[in-house]
């Protein structure tokens, strides 16, 4: 009894041009497009103000060395109010000021002060000057200090060690090279395969108001209603995402510790608690623009509350709760643990048991398509007696 409840679903979908749009090929061109954006892998030329005061030697050999780092593109600005302004304004990210007397300082001995500044509102980028710029005047200054003293007549092994008393080494667990595709990518196109994921949902469900069909549905059985269009469109979004995972670690070649195979079950588990929202906001809800926006506003910041760019645990706690209503901040969980840490299927549904809390979601949409029920009972008892 379930098949001419499939050929319904079939059927509408085939007359509804934009829901037939979104199961096929609007998801690929955005996941695309995204990649295109992003397949520079790392940031390059970065603008750079730097403001000058001490105009010696020292201070253009520094600015040369800010010049050969392919990360960073210096602008050379006369006053630091001026360049200031162009960091607030966006026309450049980061601020390095060379103080005035700075070869003086060091070749008397003193230690001067370089004043970096970097734009905080731009997480990744701001977080990338900050480092690539520490390094490269920690370095070019250290090669500076290594030729004064062999010119004193200092040891090179004692050199070295007055510069580096303890060498230090930083390696990059899951992306040594630091490859903005294999960083940023695959969560973004995990947030927007979970947007397909809701819309589509909503749109088959919000049809039925459309077409004023609801009450056609409890005649058949909502309960039989809903499983159809679970039914038919579960395999389509689980397909969607693991063209996703093929393409990135597939095609692209992204490293990955695990068994693609192991994340076809957390989609589906993910998918899940996606249709338990839309069908609780349907039956709450039972007006199609109120359903879309309060979905889109509930999933619209997942990707930010994913805990890729920004800590979860240092996360205000109201942004903690709404980050527990997602269910893509569960999901990303369970990718990371098998693209980076290589963890197996059982390991996957550990961390699938925090979904378990979607599943009070059911309990309103019983209550309210219940109460749906009652209303339409009149309706359905003319439908019958014609």
């Amino acid at each position: 009894m379930m098949w001419p409840l499939l050929q319904r679903e079939y059927h509408a979908l085939q007359r509804d041009c934009w829901q037939l749009a979104l199961v096929s090929y609007v998801p690929l061109l955005a996941a695309l497009f995204l990649w295109w954006l992003f397949s520079a892998a790392l940031p390059q030329q970065l603008a750079v103000a730097v403001v000058d005061e001490d105009h010696s030697s020292i201070s253009r050999e520094l600015g040369r060395a800010i010049a050969a780092n392919s990360a960073t593109r210096p602008v050379s600005y006369h006053d630091l109010s001026q360049a200031v302004a162009a960091m607030r304004s966006g026309e450049v990210f980061a601020l390095v000021r060379i103080p005035y007397g700075l070869k003086r300082d060091l070749l008397t001995g003193h230690q001067p002060t370089l004043d970096l500044r970097y734009n905080g509102q731009f997480l990744l980028v701001g977080k990338l000057l900050s480092g690539q710029l520490q390094l490269t005047l920690a370095d070019r200054l250290k090669a500076l200090s290594r030729q004064r003293q062999l010119a004193a007549g200092v040891p090179p092994a004692q050199v070295d060690v007055q510069l580096t008393p303890i060498a230090t080494q930083s390696t990059a667990l899951f992306n040594r090279n630091m490859n903005y595709v294999a960083f940023l990518v695959p969560p973004i196109l995990i947030s927007l395969w979970q947007l397909v994921v809701m819309l589509s949902y909503a749109n088959a469900l919000s049809r039925e108001l459309r077409e004023q069909t609801l009450a056609d549905c409890y005649r058949v059985g909502i309960i039989r209603v809903l499983a159809a269009k679970f039914l038919f469109y579960t395999p389509l979004m689980l397909l969607h995402g693991m063209l996703l995972q093929v393409f990135l670690y597939g095609y692209l070649g992204l490293p990955i510790a695990g068994n693609i195979l192991w994340l076809l079950p957390a989609q589906l588990i993910m998918v899940l608690a996606v249709w338990l929202w839309v069908q609780a906001m349907f039956f709450v809800m039972a007006d199609s623009a109120r359903i879309i926006s309060m979905c889109t506003g509930l999933f619209a910041p997942a990707f930010a509350f994913m805990g890729i760019t920004f800590p979860t645990s240092d996360m205000p706690l109201l942004a903690q709760w709404w980050r527990a209503l997602i269910p893509s901040s569960h999901y990303i969980e369970s990718h990371v643990a098998l693209v980076s840490h290589g963890q197996g299927l059982l390991a996957l549904l550990q961390h699938s048991s925090s979904y378990l809390g979607f599943l009070l979601l059911l309990l309103p949409a019983w209550y309210f398509a219940r109460r749906y029920g009652q209303a339409l009972q009149p309706e359905t008892a003319a439908k019958e007696a014609s």
